[in-house]
């Protein structure tokens, strides 16, 4: 690591930080269906929350005129005190993804100026300032599909928003990292490909993660190792919707089905990558990433299991969404490793 790079990765690394906590909270957001609260978006007057109880009011009643409360919370007594505690979420999500833009231009700017970066790195930079941007655009396009006709917004788009947010963060950290390790390792092809190929499945059940949240298909077949007694795959998994792709896609048993199997499939990849890894002459920090993936993949099953049996409590869904990122990163950093 070079030392004049020391300010850039700290800033990169700090960007990978306030991404996490970006996913966190909207994690919550989710988890307390308080995404729908705001019903409208601007760039400037949305930085702070209604300051007066006028204002409060006249959000509340603007809030009443989209389907959320029309065909959900008007039958559940919802009232002011309700709406002010789903609005901080909601309200709160969207002012880290305004502090995350600002943390990002102004000290790249300030790189710049100082010709601190590299014309690769600022290539990197361009496509991360990209992909900010665009990740802003889909929070938005998210919440629109639930402000027109259905209470709730469209599972495919929940899951572009979390997947992009997952890889902007897995981006971020490739770029920190290749400051930190300037100088190229031993590239070991098989373990390099696998672990490729690990990443790949990964996102797929980051992406069902996105499916299972957005369809609530964690609160139906809330058993282990089976679907139901007796049931390995449950009848309705083949009879949800008018073809068998559909019922993987958008019928929630088909989805919480794919998520369950896949979760299989990534262990079986990181399990492989690490018995694989134990025949090649591997540097230690090769060896303890790929120990971690390990250790992180058997946290996240366990997670995910505990979370499907007790009908996701908000606790443990929450622990179970932070545990994939913990997930990726490991893979993202032992990817680095293995291709570096």
């Amino acid at each position: 690591m070079k030392k004049e790079n020391n300010y850039v990765i700290i800033w990169l690394l700090s960007g990978c930080l306030l991404l996490f906590i970006m996913v966190v909270v909207g994690g919550i957001t989710r988890l307390t269906n308080s995404g729908l609260s705001m019903t409208d978006w601007h760039l400037v007057t949305d930085t702070f929350p209604p300051l007066s109880e006028a204002k409060w009011s006249q959000a509340f009643e603007e809030y009443k005129k989209f389907p959320e409360y029309k065909k959900i919370n008007i039958h559940n007594d919802f009232t002011l005190s309700d709406y002010k505690f789903i609005y901080f979420w909601e309200w709160f999500h969207r002012l880290i993804g305004r502090i995350i833009g600002l943390a990002f231009i102004i000290p790249f700017i300030y790189f710049l100026l100082k010709k601190r970066l590299s014309r690769e790195t600022i290539k990197k930079c361009v496509v991360l300032l990209f992909m900010g941007g665009f990740q802003g655009f889909l929070g938005w396009f998210m919440v629109r599909s639930g402000l027109i006709d259905n209470p709730d917004v469209s599972h495919f788009r929940l899951a572009l928003h979390l997947t992009f947010a997952f890889i902007t963060f897995a981006y971020t950290l490739w770029v920190a990292l290749d400051l930190i390790f300037p100088n190229k390792t031993q590239i070991i092809v098989p373990l390099r490909n696998l672990a490729r190929v690990a990443l790949v499945f990964l996102v797929i059940q980051i992406i069902y993660g996105g499916f299972v949240a957005g369809l609530n298909a964690g609160l139906i077949h809330n058993h282990w190792p089976l679907m139901s007694d007796g049931q390995l795959i449950h009848d309705s998994v083949f009879i949800e919707q008018k073809t068998l792709f559909l019922n993987l896609v958008e019928g929630k048993s088909g989805v919480q089905f794919v998520h369950r199997t896949m979760a299989y499939v990534v262990v079986g990849l990181i399990l492989a990558l690490y018995f694989i890894s134990r025949k090649y002459l591997l540097t230690i920090l090769q060896k303890s990433a790929i120990k971690v993936l390990v250790v992180f993949v058997f946290l996240q099953f366990a997670l995910g299991v505990f979370t499907l049996l007790y009908g996701v409590p908000l606790w443990l869904g929450l622990a179970h969404q932070i545990m994939a990122f913990f997930l990726l990163t490991a893979m993202t950093f032992s990817l680095h490793r293995l291709s570096k």
